[in-house]
């Protein structure tokens, strides 16, 4: 399995936005969506603010797959669920609130909602 590398960890740690692109049921991308990104050690974790149900969090059910841009990163990636249950979601929720702390509270609050953790992807390199 692939894995992300020390640079593309710092550049993803780095970068306000990711830009993610889901892998829909016919092979073809769906349009990019910006969303927050942060990283964990060496895993790198996305999630839907607007929870299960946001439209591009709905289109990785099927396949699973998708593709992710942002500050010279460009990697195909597998999309896995993180149960709520998982303990990592607590360090998640640490590192949105100190990775984007210069933004207003109200928009980080909601990246913390019940719904937004729920759509909580980690993204492994393919």
């Amino acid at each position: 399995m692939a894995s992300w590398t020390p640079d593309e960890l710092r550049r993803i740690g780095a970068a306000d936005e990711l830009q993610i692109a889901p892998t829909l049921a016919d092979g073809t991308l769906r349009p990019p969506t910006t969303i927050w990104v942060v990283p964990d050690g060496d895993d790198v974790y996305v999630r839907a603010v607007n929870g299960t149900d946001s439209s591009w969090y709905r289109s990785t059910r099927t396949r699973h797959q998708g593709h992710v841009h942002t500050d010279g990163v460009d990697r195909d990636v597998t999309l896995t669920d993180v149960p709520d249950s998982d303990p990592v979601n607590a360090r998640i929720d640490s590192a949105y609130r100190t990775k984007y702390r210069q933004h207003d509270t109200a928009y980080v609050d909601m990246i913390l909602t019940p719904a937004a953790r729920a759509a909580t992807l980690k993204l492994t390199p393919r």
